[in-house]
């Protein structure tokens, strides 16, 4: 069985392609491109161009989580996101919409409002007991998927690899105990967050080990400071070349979606790399 949304929603197959996620930040403090959409039409504009650019799935995220970002409190973030996801859904009510949040009192509210899934960069146990994943009960009773993204505050690592798979695992076991099903989950490696920046190039390079846990993988690497810091480009507009290797090296070693910010450049990437990934069965 492949995601589903409680809405019935047709989500799109990861199975046959990989798939685009869309990035549209209501943060006005987002790295990249903070203050672009602030109301409604703005969105509606924003989401119209990136589905004609041909995203898969809308993620709509209203508190940045770049270092040394201020953190919002629930309410602010839902009376950014809310609106949002209700004119969204009245008017593409075929699209998939994703919540990028950790709190699962903003889950809920979103997901009732049309939003067919949860993006949590928490990994699903946010100020939670070692026993337990908050949001994993929260997508469990919903009954919508979640994407469990691996993060820590600080890249002290004895085992690098070894120890982002545990924790992934960890988090994977406590929303299946919680009840969610296992498809309707997805993991992250969490490209950006609490590792150095060449721990951040081997989450790239070999993905295939998160891939080998068996569930469909997100990697989002769009114009981050790793790649600049790679490329030398201060500024994260200029970092295509960045955005489109990792992009290419991540579908090589298994990733099933990718979370970009400029969706019309990326496709022609995936379609490429798809069809390498295919080799003998591909077909036009």
């Amino acid at each position: 069985m492949s995601w589903t949304s409680p809405h019935g929603t047709p989500l799109p197959d990861w199975r046959k392609r990989t798939l685009i996620m869309a990035i549209m930040n209501l943060a006005p403090d987002s790295f990249s491109d903070g203050g672009l959409i602030g109301d409604e039409t703005s969105a509606l504009v924003r989401a119209e161009q990136l589905l004609a650019d041909g995203a898969d799935v809308l993620d709509l995220g209203a508190e940045s989580t770049r270092p040394g970002a201020t953190p919002v409190d629930a309410a602010t973030e839902l009376a950014r996101l809310l609106p949002v996801v209700k004119a969204l859904r009245r008017r593409f009510p075929q699209v998939a919409l994703s919540v990028d949040t950790y709190k699962p009192a903003v889950a809920r509210a979103c997901v009732e409002a049309g939003a067919d899934l949860v993006n949590d960069v928490e990994g699903g146990r946010f100020e939670a007991r070692p026993d337990e994943s908050p949001m994993g009960s929260a997508c469990a009773l919903l009954r919508c998927p979640l994407i469990l993204m691996h993060r820590r505050a600080q890249p002290d690592y004895a085992d690098f690899w070894g120890e982002v798979l545990q924790d992934l695992r960890t988090s994977v076991r406590l929303a299946r105990a919680a009840g969610l099903p296992a498809e309707q989950l997805w993991t992250d490696p969490g490209f950006g967050f609490g590792k150095t920046p060449a721990q951040n190039l081997m989450l790239v390079r070999d993905l295939s080990k998160l891939a080998a846990l068996g569930y469909p993988v997100l990697l989002g690497t769009s114009r981050k400071s790793t790649l600049g810091l790679v490329l030398g480009e201060t500024d994260p507009l200029r970092r295509n070349a960045g955005n489109d290797v990792t992009a290419a090296w991540g579908i090589a070693q298994g990733a099933s979606m990718l979370r970009v910010h400029d969706v019309a450049a990326t496709r022609p990437i995936v379609r490429m790399a798809d069809a390498l990934r295919h080799g003998p069965t591909w077909q036009p």
